[in-house]
């Protein structure tokens, strides 16, 4: 069992998501439809959460010995997580808590066991699976099973949803498009970092669209 995983992002026409671009070609737009999507819990990847959570200077320790072995810690029971994803432990925390929910971070087995003390004397919840990096599919099952997350919204960048892209995790794609245009190149797309240029193309099955705000438009796709 996982969660129902949805994809929600604003983009430029051009598909892009830099985030000081997104900000001036809408304006509540991708937040009311995230609260419309009623998901208790929304996951990020490493480059946004720093971004937006994290401290400046990334974890270091003197004993950078990896845990090597799968691990979960719940250090308190919620009805929703802001998760990070951060699959080597490098982010350090202001708190236990951001956007109002508790912190989880989900990482890999190589994580250092002295970033998972930290965490837990932060009261912070972490999962930690996959031997070489991140088991997303592992991962979202602990979600469900352990930290009963029932509706997660992935709300990080390109390369994270590429990440749960590939895993064949997504059952949902929700994308407010604002009336911009971006055209820089190498900027970030909705999905991105997926280095196989064999990679098939993920058909979509329209599930709705709907004018929002002044002049953007939600899109919601399942995947078929």
């Amino acid at each position: 069992m996982k969660p129902y995983i949805i994809c929600h992002m604003m983009a430029s026409i051009d598909g892009r998501i830099d985030c000081d671009m997104t900000e001036r070609i809408g304006g509540n737009e991708y937040y009311e439809a995230l609260e419309q999507l009623a998901c208790d819990s929304t996951l990020s990847g490493r480059v946004t959460m720093q971004m937006h959570y994290a401290l400046p200077e990334p974890f270091t320790t003197d004993n950078p010995a990896p845990a090597n072995a799968p691990s979960v810690y719940k250090a308190t029971e919620a009805n929703g997580y802001t998760i990070a994803i951060d699959s080597r432990g490098t982010l350090r925390w202001p708190g236990k808590e951001a956007d109002g929910l508790p912190l989880l971070v989900i990482t890999s087995e190589k994580v250092s066991q002295a970033y998972l003390d930290t965490l837990r004397q932060q009261g912070i919840s972490w999962i930690a699976i996959g031997k070489e990096g991140i088991d997303l599919s592992q991962a979202v099952q602990i979600l469900n099973e352990q930290f009963n997350v029932k509706r997660l919204a992935i709300v990080g960048g390109g390369h994270i949803n590429g990440a749960f892209l590939r895993a064949g995790l997504l059952d949902e794609v929700s994308i407010v498009i604002g009336a911009g245009i971006d055209g820089r190149a190498g900027m970030t797309a909705v999905f991105d970092g997926i280095g196989d240029k064999d990679y098939p193309t993920t058909l979509l099955k329209l599930k709705s669209m709907e004018r929002v705000g002044e002049n953007s438009v939600w899109l919601r796709y399942s995947l078929s």
